[in-house]
């Protein structure tokens, strides 16, 4: 019979108590994809782009139907956001728990998805994004409405792509 971990240990690691507060498993798996995301939460990944990614950087052997089950997963607890393309591509992203709203620009030349909060950097306009997020979440709520997050994407063409630069 397994142990159950205590609460010194899941202090220790915040991967697995993230895991564990979602009454998730926490598996090498578990554990690498999760913890990849969270430190890269400013990049969005295509499950290609994950994969190729996690191979590259460890020398744990995570076949694509293993990492779709464990993104699905990741992504109804709410832990990963998911976002689909104007090409009907999937991304996902490592979801902040503070964070009601992500604002992404989305290329149409290249389908780079680049986080705008550097562009709304200032407090104005990130705290008004905030706020609307808020005041929309909050009327979905009091419609019945549970566990949500909101996804702002802008679409169209980046810089480099208007000017001919290549990235």
């Amino acid at each position: 019979m397994a142990v159950p971990p205590s609460l010194g240990d899941l202090q220790a690691d915040p991967i697995d108590a993230l895991l564990t507060a979602h009454s998730l498993r926490r598996t090498s798996a578990a554990r690498l994809v999760l913890g990849w995301l969270l430190a890269h939460p400013d990049t969005s990944y295509t499950h290609a782009q994950l994969q190729t990614a996690l191979v590259s950087s460890t020398e744990l052997a995570l076949d694509r139907v293993t990492l779709y089950r464990l993104i699905d997963r990741l992504t109804q607890v709410g832990l990963l956001l998911c976002r689909v393309d104007a090409s009907r591509v999937r991304r996902y992203q490592a979801m902040p728990t503070s964070v009601h709203a992500i604002a992404h620009f989305e290329c149409q030349s290249c389908h780079r998805d680049s986080p705008l909060n550097g562009a709304l950097s200032g407090a104005l306009q990130a705290n008004d994004l905030e706020r609307a997020a808020q005041t929309a979440l909050a009327a979905l709520k009091a419609l019945g409405y549970q566990d949500m997050r909101m996804d702002f994407a802008v679409r169209g063409v980046c810089v480099d792509c208007s000017t001919g630069v290549t990235a």
